[in-house]
């Protein structure tokens, strides 16, 4: 999801990245609690060590991809562990963390108080959270560097202040690396390889578009190098991490039309299909679902990492859960943080839990289908 509410300030040159090897969070023991499960893909189903089916029904937790490279923080609320415990008092049993590559890695634009160790040591912090209330961490690269002329939202800034349309060979598969690195021992950390890529608004034809995500390299209409999704993949795997990995579709990760036949090569073979929705998208309609969403959920599991709508209602997502559930899929709303619900979305007033009008949708459902 996009942030239109957000102003985004001028950031400082960057400088050489630091080598990227050891940039993980500190070594510290996941603590003890109702751990969540540890997933993989068999066939079109997740299930858990037991080979129990398991659906991924949660939020998003916003913050993480903009005040660091703003320049202000790390989260935007509250973390601690009573904002945790009021996810979970909905009955989700996943949370949605996004990041910034830059933050991540420290490179030399970032306030090193906001960035670096520090941002690591923090987003670990809230990953570990999320585990002790038995919820799953779904850790997701949501902002990267790489300068995109052809941005018709006027993000046009080469530092990671911005969704880009791809990720940049220059950094990110260096972050999947450390990322991968820091919580290959933890498999029950899901790990999303890219928020919503959109190299069809920028290259002349779907099928460039699909081969771009996919394979990356130079891109028709893209002014940098491009890490396609299997180089993403790649560098998961290379570290020893089995953890299930999520790769959304191009469009915003709205249009999974070519998703089976691009799929990048898993060796591990725990690879799900990440989809968007919202009121406002292409495909948001059950005809579009039945003919796009369908066949893609019938080969490998399918979650939808964000569903919203910018009405301060429900009547919509009702519509993506009933066909989500009636289906035994997986979704997670956006977002848990205090904004205006007709512009973020929000599902949330207050860091205690209180829906808005919007957030009462979901809760209601997670907690119908929990009990």
């Amino acid at each position: 999801m996009r942030h239109p509410q957000r102003q985004f300030r001028a950031l400082a040159a960057l400088a050489v990245l630091l080598v990227a090897g050891g940039l993980t969070p500190p070594a510290s023991a996941m603590p003890a609690g109702p751990a969540p499960p540890v997933l993989h893909a068999e066939g079109n189903r997740l299930v858990d060590a037991d080979g129990a089916p398991h659906r991924l029904l949660g939020v998003n937790r916003s913050g993480s991809e903009f005040a660091c490279v703003q320049g202000w923080g790390v989260f935007d609320g509250p973390v601690d562990d009573a904002s945790v415990r009021a996810i979970a008092d909905w009955r989700a049993n996943a949370v949605r963390i996004p990041l910034n590559e830059e933050c991540w890695l420290g490179t030399a634009n970032i306030d090193p108080r906001f960035g670096g160790a520090n941002y690591r040591a923090a987003v670990d912090g809230l990953v570990r959270r999320v585990r002790a209330h038995g919820m799953t961490p779904v850790v997701e690269l949501h902002w990267s560097h790489g300068r995109y002329t052809g941005n018709s939202a006027g993000c046009h800034d080469l530092h990671a202040s911005c969704q880009k349309p791809m990720p940049n060979a220059r950094y990110t598969p260096a972050f999947w690396t450390s990322v991968a690195t820091a919580y290959k021992d933890h498999p029950e950390v899901v790990l999303d390889l890219f928020n919503e890529p959109y190299p069809d608004r920028a290259t002349p034809t779907t099928a460039a578009a699909w081969s771009c995500w996919r394979d990356g390299g130079t891109c028709p209409g893209i002014d940098y190098e491009v890490a396609g999704m299997q180089d993403l993949l790649d560098a998961v795997r290379a570290t020893g991490a089995k953890n299930l990995v999520l790769a959304g579709g191009i469009a915003y990760s709205n249009d999974l039309s070519g998703w089976a036949a691009h799929a990048p090569h898993d060796p591990a073979g725990n690879l799900a299909a990440a989809w968007h929705v919202y009121n406002f998208n292409s495909c948001a309609d059950e005809g579009c679902w039945q003919r796009t969403l369908a066949p893609v959920a019938g080969r490998v599991p399918l979650v939808a990492g964000e569903i919203g709508e910018n009405t301060c209602a429900h009547g919509f997502i009702d519509r993506v859960m009933k066909w989500f559930d009636d289906r035994g899929l997986s979704y997670l709303g956006w977002t848990w943080n205090t904004w205006d619900c007709a512009s973020g979305p929000a599902l949330i007033s207050s860091y205690d839990g209180t829906p808005t009008p919007f957030g009462a949708g979901l809760r209601d459902r997670l907690r119908a289908l929990a009990s």
